[in-house]
Parts: C-alpha cells; sequence; structure tokens
C-alpha cells in the first residue's frame, strides 16, 4: 500500500460538522481535516501549498457551504518590500532582543498569551484562556515549532509561534503586550519572520487566512507583494 504522505490522492479527509464562524456574524462555518494519523512535516507543506493551515495538531482549510471567503495568504519573501510604516516600525523595535527556542510550555508565556486574548480578542472563541487549550493551540506532536521571544532586557513584550516547513515560515500565531501598543508589535513579528525565512533561505511566509470582511485581518494585505490562494483554482493569484 502506498504512503499517504507521497501522494495526496490516498489522504483521508474529514468534515466537520458546522459551527458559528468566528469571524463573519450570523454565518455557519466547517472545515476540511487531514487525517491527524499520517500527518508530518513533509505532508503539512504539500497541505500548506493547497492553502491549509495547522491548529494543534491538525492541518485543516474552510469547506464552508457557500463561501469561500477564507483565503490563504503567503508572502514571496525575495521580493517582499516593506512601506514606509513598516520601516518606522522596524526601527522602533531595533531595541528588542529576539531569540527562538523550541516550543516548550512557559507560564511566562502562557500569562502574556492570558493578556492579550483579554485585551485584544474578547469572545473571540479562545477566551478564557487555561493552559491546556493554549498550549493544545500552539503545538503538535509532529510539527517543528518554534516560539520566537521578544524581550526589552528582561521584560517578555511578544511571542511569535512558527512553523518550519519545508519551503517557508508558518506564522502561526503572535501575542504580545496590550500595553505596548505603540511599538506595532504584531508586525515587526511578521517583519522579524520576513527576515528570519531570508536568512534561512527558505521562499515563503504564510500568514494564514484573509477575509476581505473582516477588518481584524486587513493588515495581512499590507505586507506586500503577496500572493492569495484560490481554491476554486486550486492555485496562487500573485497580487502587487
Amino acid at each position: 500500500m502506498s504512503d499517504p504522505r507521497d501522494s495526496l490522492y490516498d489522504l483521508r479527509m474529514f468534515l466537520t460538522t458546522d459551527y458559528p464562524c468566528s469571524y463573519l456574524p450570523g454565518r455557519q462555518a466547517r472545515n476540511l481535516v487531514a487525517d491527524p494519523t499520517v500527518t508530518d512535516n513533509r505532508l503539512y507543506t504539500r497541505l500548506a501549498e493547497l492553502g491549509f493551515r495547522r491548529s494543534g495538531d491538525h492541518v485543516y482549510r474552510p469547506h464552508c457551504r457557500g463561501c469561500t471567503a477564507c483565503r490563504s495568504l503567503r508572502i514571496p519573501v525575495d521580493r517582499f518590500q516593506p512601506n514606509r510604516s513598516q520601516r518606522r516600525i522596524w526601527n522602533r523595535n531595533q531595541d528588542l532582543q529576539v531569540q527562538v527556542i523550541d516550543a516548550e510550555f512557559k507560564e511566562e508565556h502562557f500569562q502574556l498569551f492570558a493578556r492579550y486574548l483579554g485585551a485584544r480578542h474578547i469572545g473571540g472563541g479562545m477566551d478564557p484562556a487555561n493552559s491546556e487549550s493554549y498550549w493544545s493551540f500552539i503545538t503538535s506532536r509532529w510539527s517543528p515549532t518554534g516560539l520566537g521571544e521578544f524581550r526589552d532586557h528582561r521584560k517578555l513584550m511578544a511571542v511569535a509561534v512558527m512553523d518550519r516547513l519545508d519551503n517557508g515560515l508558518s506564522a502561526v500565531y503572535t501575542f504580545f503586550d496590550p500595553l505596548e501598543a505603540t511599538r506595532g508589535l504584531g508586525t515587526f513579528a511578521i517583519l522579524w519572520q520576513i527576515a528570519e525565512a531570508r536568512r534561512l533561505e527558505l521562499k515563503w511566509v504564510y500568514l494564514g487566512y484573509w477575509i476581505e470582511q473582516c477588518a481584524k485581518m486587513a493588515y495581512k494585505t499590507r505586507f506586500k507583494p503577496h500572493e492569495i490562494f484560490v481554491a476554486e483554482r486550486w492555485g496562487w493569484t500573485k497580487l502587487e
């Protein structure tokens, strides 16, 4: 029998039941989920190229009834050009020290995550935060996940959760000190991951899903150029 990792045609897919959409009020959502028993990083990379995303141990893509609003977005590292605002944010945060560690639970990280959710994403589906749901969300048993710690001396300012794919970095989630809004830490974390992917000679930074009608996701399209996965054509569209 062939290995499902060698052919996506042999990979079993599961469809979730409908649940309330977290982004578009009044809509119902559902996901197409890859068989978690055969997932590894090689398959994860191939699925990311088809617009899939990781959450915990599961690799999924929205598959909603009558709606294709969720579009996977990625940045071509070698062609990215920061705009004036992004350059200012980059320069403003050059005093921070950044260290990438292997994924491990740290109470300091979790407390920052809880403060971030409480200030920025009340009612977003992940609050109130608890340590078990936090850890199961950002890590998996099989993916090489790194945690980028952004510090002002000893003070933890932000954590960027990123997966190392065969061809890029997947920006899984970033959380930061909500009292440091003027620094633009979310933008800086993405800029840093683009620079890190370039250093590692990787091709892409995957930013996850973008929804045109969702104002909270508008920041993703400010990173230019970028590409959008169009599921109807099973391909990426380049946007300058």
